[in-house]
């Protein structure tokens, strides 16, 4: 009997131990409430309304030109005496490149002067001319005013046929002397004539020195000594220019404004330009523009003058020009993400005045939507007139799970960085 017994106590022992390890497993499971309950409430990406300087701005391409550049040519045909400068020369105004040699200029100047002295020759026979004329007039008038006053004196004593003679030979020297004056004038005239050749002569040989129109960098050469070079008025496949003259200290940029930046674009406005070749940035200003559009491309020429006095910029390199179209700064701005524009008004581009909706984290932790007047947009920032206040948070993710009033736990989030 006592056999029996050791057994049945075993059996109690391993089902009393049977029972109790569920229940303490079943207890330890089991976590607080408040840790269940705050597990079940979202986590949003929320950002900062919060003041910052917008900008909306247009980044154009387009490739630098000199200011001026013009192909020198001589007005005159001729060789080539002598050539002073080559490639890569700086120049400055008026500075002397080239001098030709024109051989029959000299005759054509010979025969010029040899002209105005005959035609003073001619002059002086005039005045001689008429000298003698006066001389003639003055006696046949002297004559015929001695005849006309016998005649009145004593009636009879003169012939009335010598009296109109002599009347006669009065008024003819005096038209002599009109000839003569009329003859003096047409000398002087001629003076005159071949003085403005030889002044004509005078200028073709000032036109064998070929000079710089305006200060620049040769850029290339076509002439060298001995070179024969026709008249820039020849037709273009017989002209040859001698040399061709850059301005590249003043640098020219001509950037394809769109239709819709076209009324925010103004002369004198500055503006960033970037040269990726030399990772550098320069200052530069519109000039100028075209004030038309072009019907192919809807966009209007905008010229953008750059100064380059140490000739770092070369023609024909790229550039990005950065066109500030309208600015604003210290202003209440949130990131785009976070705003829901209303599609019957939306933003109006660079000046702004729509409006929308966006989801504010209240301080206690619930959902609500706030009307916003928006402003002034940028590519990751849009301006909040009213609606909102400065430290204010906003939902920039998904909303499409959210709604008002609900609890949630905001995680403040920046570009490229959450805290």
């Amino acid at each position: 009997m006592f056999k029996n017994c050791l057994p049945m106590a075993a059996i109690s022992s391993i089902v009393l131990a049977a029972l109790v390890a569920p229940a303490c497993s079943k207890t330890e499971a089991i976590e607080p409430a408040g840790k269940s309950e705050k597990s079940d409430v979202p986590v949003v990406a929320v950002a900062k309304a919060a003041s910052a300087d917008l900008s909306h701005s247009l980044v154009l391409t387009a490739e630098f030109r000199p200011f001026q550049e013009v192909e020198v040519m001589s007005k005159v045909a001729g060789f080539v005496r002598n050539i002073n400068v080559d490639v890569g020369d700086r120049v400055k105004k008026d500075q002397l490149l080239a001098v030709l040699e024109v051989p029959e200029l000299a005759d054509d100047m010979a025969r010029a002067k040899a002209n105005v002295d005959r035609a003073k020759a001619d002059v002086a026979r005039a005045q001689d001319e008429e000298r003698r004329s006066e001389s003639a007039h003055e006696i046949a008038h002297i004559s015929y005013t001695r005849l006309e006053q016998v005649a009145k004196q004593k009636p009879g004593l003169v012939a009335q046929q010598e009296i109109d003679d002599a009347r006669s030979k009065d008024l003819v020297s005096e038209a002599q002397i009109a000839s003569a004056k009329s003859a003096l004038a047409a000398a002087q005239q001629q003076v005159d004539v071949n003085n403005a050749e030889v002044s004509k002569v005078k200028t073709m040989i000032d036109y064998t020195k070929v000079t710089a129109p305006f200060a620049g960098v040769i850029t290339k050469r076509y002439a060298n000594t001995g070179s024969m070079i026709q008249a820039g008025i020849s037709s273009q496949t017989q002209a040859m220019p001698l040399v061709s003259l850059s301005e590249n200290t003043l640098l020219r940029l001509i950037l394809p404004v769109p239709e819709s930046a076209v009324p925010s674009v103004h002369i004198g406005q500055q503006v960033e330009v970037r040269v990726p070749t030399l990772n550098r940035s320069f200052p530069g200003r519109v000039a100028r523009f075209a004030d038309k559009l072009q019907l192919s491309t809807r966009t209007m020429d905008t010229e953008v003058d750059v100064s380059n006095p140490t000739l770092v910029l070369i023609p024909g390199m790229y550039a990005e020009v950065n066109l500030t179209l309208a600015q604003k700064n210290n202003v209440l701005a949130v990131p785009v993400a976070a705003v829901d524009i209303d599609s019957s008004e939306g933003p109006e581009g660079s000046k702004g005045g729509g409006s929308g909706s966006v989801m504010l984290v209240g301080p206690d932790g619930r959902i609500e939507i706030r009307k916003v007047k928006l402003g002034l947009e940028t590519a990751s920032r849009v301006e909040v007139r009213s609606g909102l206040q400065d430290g204010d948070l906003v939902v920039i993710g998904n909303r499409a799970g959210l709604q008002p009033g609900q609890q949630v736990r905001p995680k403040i989030t920046t570009i490229g960085k959450e805290s």
